[in-house]
């Protein structure tokens, strides 16, 4: 039988996630609000989003877990979100004609 892509030995992983990702998710527009004259495309904000997260220290979680303290501020994401942004502007995926 093959193995499941996010399976080792029948437990499930798929549930295991970076706690980053969607405060990423709900502080992007906020960031890209700030840059009037730039229109992202759709794999700019891919881009964007993947290397604001390489850029911060992953947070995974299980399902049903407790937070106690989030060691990532939310000023900390902003930062890394806005430097993100202006590296892509700068040298986005695709060129405009």
């Amino acid at each position: 039988m093959a193995q499941k892509k996010y399976e080792v030995a029948g437990v499930p992983l798929e549930n295991i996630r970076n706690r980053n990702e969607l405060r990423v998710i709900k502080l992007m527009p906020q960031v890209l609000a700030e840059h009037l004259d730039y229109h992202p495309s759709y794999l700019d904000i891919q881009d964007i989003y993947a290397l604001t997260l390489n850029n911060l220290s992953p947070r995974y979680r299980q399902q049903g877990t407790i937070i106690l303290s989030e060691p990532v501020r939310d000023a900390e994401i902003i930062r890394e979100l806005r430097n993100s942004v202006n590296q892509v502007e700068l040298a986005p995926t695709e060129k405009e004609s």
